[in-house]
C-alpha cells in the first residue's frame, strides 16, 4: 500500500490509529510522536523551511532497528521516510515513519586508503579520522553535510574534477530494504542495489553504514578570493576563459554574496554584495598559486583567503553556513556557459539587480565527473559542465516566494544551456515531475524496477516518487 503525507493534520490521523507499543519494545533506541518533546529534535531539518511532521520519529542506534521499523510501517500500510543530518530534506519525503539515523555513528578509517562509516556521521568526523594517514574523502563543500545522503545521491564536491564523485569510491553498503531484510551489497552482492543506492538517494533502501575508498591527499592548495560586485562582469569573463584551461588537478566555483553584517561573516563580505571565486588544487601549491594570481589580477581583491592548507581546512573553499535556516535553495544544470548566459545571470543576480540572493553560485564540472566509474551506478549527469544554485532565505512565506521566483528567473535566462536536470542532491525528487528531473528516462526506468523488486508494497517514501514517475 502506497500512502503519501503533506501534513500535520494527515500525521495527527495516522498517529492516532496506530499503537506504536510493539515496536518500541523491539528498539534499542527511542520513539517518539509528536506530542513528546525529543520529537521536534529528531525531526527538524537544517533548512527549517522545510518542517518534517511524520506521525512518528524512531531514533534508531543499531542496524536492527531499522528493520524493526521497516518491518513495523510496512504491517500497518505507512509509508518510512529517513533523515540524518537533514541537509537537502524536503518537507514531503518524511513519510508516517520516519527514520532518525544520527545514532549510527560509527567511523573506522583504514590506514591503507579507506573507511567504513555508519549512515548518521558527518563528513568533519571523517576528514579529522583520516587526517593522520594524510588520507581525505570526497567529502561535499561542507563537512557538516552527512555522508551517506551525500554519497547516495551521487556526491559532487569540491575535487570532483580531479577524483570524480563520492558515489564513484562507494565498496559496499550494508542497507534495509523496503520488504524490511537486511542486506549487505556490493558490485558482486545485490549489483543492482549497489547500481541504484549510489545515485538513487534513499528510493530503495535505508542505508546503515557505507564502505569507500579514499584519496592520498595531505594538504591542497586553495579557498576562496573575494571581489566587489562592481567587478563582477570582468571576473566572471575572466574565470570563464580561465576555468576553461584549469587543468584536472582543480576544481572552481565562482558565487555571488550577500551577507549580512553578522559576527561570523568577515567584515570585507559583511552587507555588501561580493563575488568569490573558489579553487581546490590538488598538484603543486606554488602552481596553483600562479594560476589564481591571473584571477587576481583582473580587480581588486576585498579578501584573499586562498593558500595551502591541511585538509582538514577543506570549508574554506565553498565557506557554507553550518547553523540551521530557513531557505529556498533551487538548482539546475547546464551544458555550456558561454558569455550571453554569463551576462543574463549577472543581469539578474549581479550589481545592481536587486537580487534577493544571498547565493547565487556556479559550478565548473568535467574532468573526472564526467567520466563513467567503474562500476556504473544510477547518477545520470556525467554531461553537465556547470551547475547553477540560488540560495535566499525565507523567514516567511513571502520572502520565500520572492527567492523562488527570482531563481526560477535566473533559469528561465539561462534555459537555452540548460540540461533539463538537477544533482538529485539538489533536487531530490518529492513527485513524478522533481524525479524526473534528477533522473534520465532510462534510469528512471531502471530505479523504478529495483523499487518494485525490493519493495513490493511501496514502504519506502522516496521509492514511491520513483514508481510514480513511471505512471
Amino acid at each position: 500500500m502506497t500512502v503519501t503525507i503533506d501534513t500535520a493534520a494527515t500525521s495527527t490521523v495516522v498517529a492516532a490509529d496506530i499503537d506504536y507499543a510493539p515496536l518500541r519494545a523491539q528498539l534499542t533506541g527511542t520513539l517518539h510522536t509528536p506530542d513528546e518533546p525529543e520529537y521536534e529534535a529528531l525531526v527538524s531539518p537544517w533548512n527549517l523551511a522545510e518542517p518534517m511532521r511524520p506521525a512518528a520519529v524512531v531514533g534508531v542506534r543499531t542496524a536492527e532497528d531499522v528493520v524493526a521499523a521497516v518491518r513495523f510501517a510496512r504491517e500497518h500500510g505507512m509509508t518510512a521516510g529517513v533523515q540524518a543530518t537533514g541537509h537537502g530534506a524536503k518537507a514531503g519525503i518524511a513519510g508516517h515513519l520516519l527514520v532518525a539515523t544520527r545514532g549510527l555513528d560509527e567511523v573506522t578509517v583504514h590506514a591503507e586508503g579507506w573507511a567504513r562509516v555508519g549512515s548518521g556521521v558527518k563528513w568533519a568526523r571523517v576528514i579529522e579520522a583520516a587526517a593522520p594517514y594524510g588520507l581525505a574523502p570526497l567529502n561535499g563543500s561542507t563537512s557538516d553535510v552527512g555522508v551517506v545522503g551525500y554519497t547516495t545521491g551521487g556526491g559532487v564536491g569540491p575535487l570532483t574534477r580531479t577524483f570524480g564523485l563520492a558515489a564513484d569510491r562507494v565498496r559496499a553498503f550494508e542497507v534495509v530494504t523496503g520488504d524490511g531484510e537486511f542486506r549487505r551489497v556490493t558490485p558482486t552482492e545485490h549489483p543492482d542495489l549497489f547500481w541504484s543506492l549510489r545515485g538513487g538517494k534513499g528510493a530503495t533502501g535505508i542505508v546503515t553504514a557505507v564502505e569507500f575508498d579514499m584519496v592520498h591527499l595531505p594538504t591542497f592548495y586553495g579557498g576562496a578570493i573575494y571581489f566587489d560586485a562592481v567587478d563582477a562582469a570582468a571576473v566572471v569573463d575572466r574565470w570563464r576563459a580561465w576555468s576553461a584551461d584549469l587543468p584536472e588537478l582543480g576544481t572552481t566555483s565562482f558565487a555571488i554574496f550577500q551577507l549580512p553584517e553578522i559576527p561570523d561573516v568577515p567584515p570585507p563580505l559583511a552587507g555588501r554584495m561580493t563575488i568569490g571565486v573558489r579553487l581546490a588544487w590538488t598538484g603543486d601549491p606554488a602552481e596553483g598559486a600562479r594560476l589564481l594570481d591571473r584571477m587576481r589580477a583582473v580587480a581588486p581583491v576585498v579578501l584573499d583567503d586562498a593558500m595551502l592548507r591541511p585538509y582538514t581546512e577543506v570549508d574554506h573553499v565553498h565557506a557554507d553556513p553550518v547553523d540551521p535556516m530557513p531557505v529556498a535553495d533551487p538548482a539546475t544544470l547546464l551544458r555550456d556557459f558561454p558569455a550571453e548566459a554569463a551576462e543574463r545571470l549577472l543581469a539578474l543576480a549581479g550589481h545592481g539587480s536587486d537580487s534577493p540572493q544571498v547565493l547565487v553560485e556556479v559550478r565548473q564540472v568535467g574532468g573526472a565527473y564526467g567520466r563513467e566509474a567503474e562500476h556504473a551506478n544510477a547518477f545520470s549527469h556525467r554531461a553537465a559542465r556547470y551547475s547553477v544554485l540560488a540560495v535566499g532565505l525565507a523567514f516567511d512565506p513571502l520572502s520565500a516566494a520572492r527567492s523562488e521566483e527570482h531563481a526560477q528567473e535566473i533559469f528561465a535566462a539561462l534555459d537555452d544551456w540548460a540540461t533539463g536536470g538537477v544533482w538529485p542532491n539538489f533536487g531530490p525528487p518529492q513527485d513524478g515531475a522533481t524525479a524526473r528531473r534528477a533522473y534520465d528516462p532510462d534510469t528512471l526506468a531502471r530505479l523504478a524496477a529495483v523499487v518494485r523488486k525490493y519493495d513490493p508494497d511501496g514502504v519506502l517514501e522516496l521509492g514511491t516518487y520513483i514508481t510514480a514517475s513511471q505512471n
